[in-house]
C-alpha cells in the first residue's frame, strides 16, 4: 500500500511505502494504528506518484483511510493552516515562527494531519507569558506553537458551526459577524431604557474554567470521537513558562489559544447566558468573554441580581471579581438620583453622564460611551514608543507605511461614539509629525508658518497618507 501525503493545496499525494515506521496512539485513549509519517527525501513528488500509479488501486484512498482511527479531511487542516497564517501571531513553546513552519510545510501540514486522524497527536506545552492591561497590571497569554494552532484550528472549524447555532445573540466576543462596536451600540441603548445595571467581571476567568464541566458542556453538541479526545488534551497540556519551567493544568484554557475563546464561550453559554435569560427574562446583558452588563430597573433589583449571579458563579467553580464587580446608576439630566458608582468602564470605552446635543442643536446631559481614561494613556503611551522625533532618517511616507493601520484600527474604532473624546490624540499625533518635519528639514527648523505650509500641502497632495486626516482632524489642527 502507497502512503498518503499532504498536498499544500490540500489534495492527498502518494508516496512509497516504508516498512517499520509508525505513529503510535497508545496516549489517551488513541487506538493502535500502523500508518507512515516521514519526509520523502532525495525524490521529485511527482516522481513518486508516477512510480505509484502503475499500481494504484481505484480505491486507495478508501483503503488508507480504514487504518486511520479517526475520519479527518486533509482540506481542514490545509483550512486551517490558511487561517493560522491569516491570524499571524508569535511563535511559542519552540520558537518556531510561521514562517520557519513553511520552510517544510507539506512535511509539517502532514504530520499534523497524520497524527490527528490516528489518535496519536499530542499538544505541546503552551508557553505562558504576560501583556499589559488597560488598568497597568498583567493579563497572562498562553501561547501555543505553529503546528498546535492549526491542530486546534482543524478542530474549531469542525465544532463552531454546531456551536454557533445555540449561543446567545448577545454574547458578542470572538464570534462570526459579532464585534465589540455592537456590544457597546446594544449596551448604550439598554442603558437609556434601564436606571440601574450590574457591571460584571469574572476574576480569572480563563486561567478557571474546570475541565470536568467543560467537557460536560462539549459532549453535549458533539459525539465526535477525535473532538472528544484532543479537546481534553488540550485542556491538560502543560504550561512552559518564560525560565523554561513546566506546571501542570489542572484547570483552565491558555487565553491565546485558537480554541479557547470558542470553549469559553460555551462555557459561559450554561453557565451565565442561558440560566440568566431564562432565569430572569425580563434583564437584558450584553457579555463580551468575561465582562458582562445585566441591566435592571432599580436598584434594589440590581443587588438582588448580583447575589443571584454571584451564587450562580460559585456553582459553576467561578468568582466574581470583588472590586471591578459593582453596582452602577445610570444618570442622566432625567435620572438625578445619587449612588455610589454613576460610571462604568466596558470594552476600553467609560459609560459615563456627558454634555451632548440634540438634532436641533440642544444641549443636554445624557449617559453615554466614550473612549476610556486608561485606553487613552495607553495609545500616548504607545504613540511616545514610536520616538518619531528622532527618526530623521525616514520619510514621512515610511512613517504611514509603519503606523497609519494602528492609527486607522484606533479610529475606527474609539471615533463610533463621541469622537471629540479621542480627537485630541490625533492632534497630538499631528503635532509629533511637525516636529519630526522641524528636526528632519533645515528649511522648516524653527519656521513655524513654513512647517504649517508644508503639513498642509502633504495634506492636500495626500489626503490618505493618515487615515485621520479624512476623518476631521486634519493639518488645521496643529498650534
Amino acid at each position: 500500500m502507497g502512503t498518503c501525503r499532504l498536498d499544500v493545496k490540500g489534495a492527498i499525494q502518494v508516496g512509497i511505502t516504508y516498512k517499520n515506521l509508525s505513529t503510535d496512539a497508545r496516549h489517551g485513549g488513541g487506538h493502535f494504528r500502523i500508518s507512515v509519517e516521514v519526509p520523502v527525501m532525495g525524490m521529485e513528488l511527482r516522481d513518486l506518484v508516477a512510480q505509484f500509479n502503475s499500481s494504484c488501486q481505484p480505491n486507495w484512498k478508501e483503503q488508507l483511510n480504514k487504518t486511520k482511527s479517526f475520519c479527518i479531511s486533509e482540506q481542514a487542516v490545509w483550512d486551517a493552516y490558511k487561517r493560522v497564517k491569516a491570524n499571524d501571531g508569535g511563535p511559542g513553546y519552540d520558537g518556531q515562527t510561521i514562517k520557519d513552519f513553511e520552510k517544510d510545510l507539506k512535511k509539517n501540514l502532514y504530520k499534523i494531519w497524520n497524527r490527528m486522524s490516528s489518535g496519536s497527536y499530542l499538544p505541546p506545552p503552551v508557553l505562558r507569558t504576560e501583556v499589559p492591561k488597560d488598568d497597568g497590571r498583567m493579563r497572562p497569554l498562553g501561547i501555543p506553537s505553529v503546528s498546535d494552532r492549526i491542530a486546534q484550528m482543524v478542530a474549531k472549524l469542525y465544532l463552531e458551526p454546531a456551536l454557533e447555532r445555540i449561543f446567545h445573540p448577545d454574547s458578542y466576543a470572538y464570534r462570526p459577524n459579532k464585534d465589540a462596536i455592537q456590544a457597546i451600540t446594544k449596551a448604550r441603548r439598554m442603558c437609556w431604557q434601564y436606571d440601574w445595571l450590574v457591571d460584571l467581571d469574572i476574576k480569572g476567568f480563563f486561567d478557571n474554567i474546570d475541565h470536568d464541566l467543560m467537557m460536560q458542556a462539549v459532549r453535549v453538541h458533539t459525539d465526535s470521537k477525535w473532538i472528544l479526545l484532543y479537546v481534553e488534551r488540550w485542556l491538560k497540556a502543560p504550561v512552559q513558562f518564560e525560565d523554561g519551567s513546566l506546571a501542570k493544568s489542572d484547570k483552565g484554557t491558555p487565553q491565546g489559544g485558537v480554541i479557547s475563546p470558542l470553549l469559553a464561550n460555551l462555557f459561559l453559554h450554561y453557565a451565565f447566558d442561558r440560566w440568566l435569560s431564562e432565569t430572569f427574562p425580563n434583564n437584558p446583558f450584553e457579555r463580551y468573554a468575561d465582562d458582562a452588563i445585566v441591566h435592571c430597573q432599580t436598584e434594589e433589583e440590581a443587588q438582588a441580581m448580583m447575589v443571584a449571579i454571584s451564587e450562580r458563579m460559585g456553582l459553576c467553580k467561578l468568582e466574581l471579581h470583588p472590586v471591578k464587580t459593582k453596582i452602577v446608576y445610570c444618570k442622566d439630566d432625567n435620572r438625578k438620583g445619587e449612588a455610589e458608582h454613576t460610571s462604568f468602564d466596558f470594552l476600553s470605552y467609560t459609560f459615563r453622564m456627558r454634555t451632548a446635543k440634540t438634532k436641533r442643536g440642544k444641549l443636554f446631559n445624557g449617559f453615554n460611551p466614550a473612549i476610556s481614561t486608561n485606553a487613552a494613556n495607553r495609545i500616548r503611551n504607545k504613540i511616545r514608543s514610536w520616538k518619531l522625533h528622532r527618526r530623521s532618517d525616514i520619510s514621512i511616507f515610511d512613517i504611514s507605511k509603519e503606523h497609519n493601520a494602528i492609527l486607522r484600527g484606533w479610529t475606527n474604532y474609539y471615533c463610533k461614539f463621541n469622537k471629540t473624546v479621542f480627537w485630541p490624540i490625533l492632534k497630538q499625533f499631528n503635532q509629533i509629525l511637525v516636529n519630526w518635519a522641524n528636526r528632519k528639514y533645515k528649511k522648516l527648523h524653527n519656521r513655524k508658518k513654513r512647517l504649517f505650509r508644508w503639513m498642509k500641502r502633504m495634506a492636500e497632495v495626500y489626503p490618505k497618507l493618515f487615515h485621520h486626516w479624512t476623518s476631521g482632524v486634519g493639518v488645521a489642527t496643529v498650534r
